[in-house]
């Protein structure tokens, strides 16, 4: 795909580079590392952007200083206005604060609350409202017109999408030899303006977005397909009902292809960001790795730039997205053995398991309700193992010794 001049976009290179250099010293410059585990695991060469680093923990903080810095002094007393599902609310709540603007946010019902919570300690007023950001944006554009606030939106506006370009031109500045760049899309801005500064700078780079199964509605549009989202995600910053017509445009001219990963995907990215790069990713964050495992054919031999986009994750989500995973790859395994109920029986289990190198993490017992005869209990034991080979020669090691055992989850034993 070749890149139209500049002037035929919305967006231009020359306006990535002015939003640079105006919060240049205000945002991080964050790494871009080649990570060896993830590129051996994707058989490509793999350089990830680390914008968990922000300070609000998230890229969104680019866009929303960009068009602050350019609002007119009435503009800046009268406060401004948001609607997000965390990320850009803490990006427009922290840099308000921080130049002495009012700021509002108004928040889907469903956002997490470890996202409410930075908000409201960046000093900012948090309306939570709506069940999608569609019906949080009405409320906000309500707000604005009742208060006569200034609206920040947090993807369609040219200001917007030069501060998240800043992304790519640092990338590029770091590790100019990717030659594909991945970036999760909600509403699109991101996407946009790191298409702009990518293609600006190096025309044949190949920009891929990444969006949720159940929120791919960038791709849908691209296709000229109906726009069908809904259902939970745990990529909640990229469930985004609605593209802006800005970034639209621009990845109409500039993006080559929008891929959809579901949840497995994503909450296996999220682990293995935290086990291989020992750093917390959101699930949108997660989305480019996820994209490399769910379709490692479209990245192999490629030198693939990834943007952790944000690490804002609650962490009683996180230990169960960690947990799930040690289940998905066997590590963490439940058995139903038939014991009689005779003294020593549960000892003897025991046992085995331990000189099979498991460890057992939790044990019920089943007596009374079911099938199970008066003289014999159901045991069901959930077992910490090495891998799914592991927690196979645990079971062949009860059944050796006369068990009935039942893998009930964690392994295909």
């Amino acid at each position: 795909m070749n890149a139209p001049l500049a002037e035929s976009l919305p967006v231009s290179l020359a306006d990535v580079r002015a939003a640079a250099a105006r919060i240049e010293g205000a945002v991080v410059h964050t790494p871009c590392l080649r990570s060896e585990t993830l590129s051996r695991i994707a058989k490509a060469d793999v350089w990830v952007k680390f914008e968990n680093l922000q300070f609000t923990a998230s890229f969104k903080e680019r866009g929303a200083l960009n068009t602050l810095l350019q609002l007119g002094d009435d503009e800046r007393r009268r406060g401004v206005i948001a609607m997000s599902a965390g990320n850009h609310a803490q990006g427009v709540a922290y840099h308000a604060g921080r130049l002495g603007i009012p700021a509002t946010i108004v928040m889907p019902s469903f956002t997490p609350n470890t996202k409410v919570k930075h908000t409201r300690d960046h000093g900012a007023r948090v309306v939570l409202k709506g069940d999608t950001l569609s019906e949080a944006a009405t409320e906000a554009h309500r707000l604005a017109d009742a208060e006569k606030l200034v609206f920040v939106h947090p993807y369609d506006d040219p200001r917007i999408i030069a501060g998240q370009g800043t992304i790519a031109l640092e990338m590029l500045q770091d590790a100019p030899e990717i030659d594909t760049l991945v970036v999760p899309v909600g509403g699109g801005g991101m996407l946009a303006g790191c298409a702009v500064a990518a293609r600006g700078l190096k025309p044949d780079v190949r920009m891929i977005g990444v969006e949720s199964a159940g929120y791919s509605a960038m791709r849908q549009l691209l296709a000229g397909e109906t726009v069908t989202v809904g259902g939970d995600t745990i990529a909640e910053g990229i469930a985004v009902r609605d593209i802006g017509q800005v970034p639209l445009a621009i990845a109409r001219s500039l993006v080559d292809r929008v891929l959809a990963v579901d949840e497995v995907a994503i909450e296996r990215a999220i682990a293995l960001f935290l086990e291989v790069e020992k750093t917390v990713a959101e699930g949108a964050g997660a989305a480019g790795l996820a994209a490399l495992l769910a379709h490692p054919e479209v990245f192999a031999g490629r030198k693939v730039g990834l943007v952790l986009c944000g690490g804002n994750i609650d962490t009683r989500l996180l230990a169960s997205v960690l947990l799930r995973g040690l289940v998905r790859d066997g590590r963490i395994v439940r058995l139903r053995l038939m014991i009689g109920d005779l003294p020593g029986q549960l000892a003897r289990v025991a046992g085995l398991i331990g000189g099979a190198g498991g460890n057992i993490v939790e044990v019920q017992h089943q007596r009374l309700f079911g099938s199970v005869v008066a003289k014999s209990t159901e045991l069901d034991v959930t077992v910490e193992t090495r891998d799914r080979d592991h927690a196979r020669e645990l079971v062949g090691a009860l059944q050796a010794e006369g068990f009935k055992v039942r893998v009930l989850e964690g392994a295909d034993a």
